[in-house]
């Protein structure tokens, strides 16, 4: 069973100048226990179309589906903090909390106390491959691949089965790169996680066991 359906979608820019339609008549599925990438040059509407899976917007025409509920229904707030979770190139961490104030934050969002928010998001971080002395860390006293994997953590930490990547090796060196990469495919495919990647790596792609060519606009197999 599709976790999410894309169906028939389009998503159209407008300006005072022009028009643009960034996405054109997608349609795709996406599956537990798998890893996705979606690959294509800039422009090409891979980032809208990851967008539009986060909810963070709605398509101009046609519909996606949350196992079987239709996106344009759903709260998207609780959606983004329940269900979806983004990792982004530039890690997105809070310069001012720690690693485990990071972790600890979607969960507390949610209503978790903080006690069990803290010892929930320690594992977290353990499940990422990070040594418990980082819990206590800044962001600016962690190299880029430690910042990475704590982001990681704290998409799961949202509880959600869906694992947006926006070019989560796009700021890391080779090893550190293989090393999320490991985390992300061992996420879908040891713990059921539905994982899709935006990255113009196709090394990265590669590793993934489905990947959709973006074009403009347009998705192919």
């Amino acid at each position: 069973m599709s976790i999410l359906a894309v169906n028939e979608v389009s998503y159209t820019y407008k300006s005072k100048y022009q028009t643009v339609e960034a996405v054109s008549n997608v349609s795709c599925t996406f599956e537990a226990g798998k890893m996705y990438a979606i690959v294509g040059h800039s422009g090409s509407g891979k980032s809208t179309l990851l967008s539009l899976l986060a909810g963070l917007d709605l398509p101009t025409k046609g519909e996606i589906y949350v196992e079987d509920q239709p996106m344009s229904k759903l709260d998207r707030d609780r959606y983004r903090r329940e269900t979806a979770s983004v990792v982004y190139q530039s890690f997105n961490l809070f310069p001012l909390l720690t690693a485990l104030e990071n972790v600890a934050y979607p969960m507390e969002l949610r209503g978790i106390a903080a006690k069990e928010a803290r010892k929930t998001g320690k594992e977290l971080i353990a499940s990422v491959g990070l040594e418990e002395r980082i819990c206590n860390q800044l962001p600016l006293m962690m190299s880029g691949g430690q910042q990475q994997r704590v982001a990681v953590a704290r998409a799961l930490a949202s509880g959600g089965k869906i694992l947006l990547a926006d070019e989560p090796t796009g700021n890391l060196d080779t090893v550190n790169g293989e090393i999320v990469v490991e985390i992300l495919k061992s996420l879908s495919h040891e713990r059921g996680y539905t994982v899709i990647i935006i990255t113009h790596d196709m090394g990265v792609a590669e590793q993934a066991d489905i990947v959709y060519t973006m074009k403009d606009g347009k998705i192919t197999v």
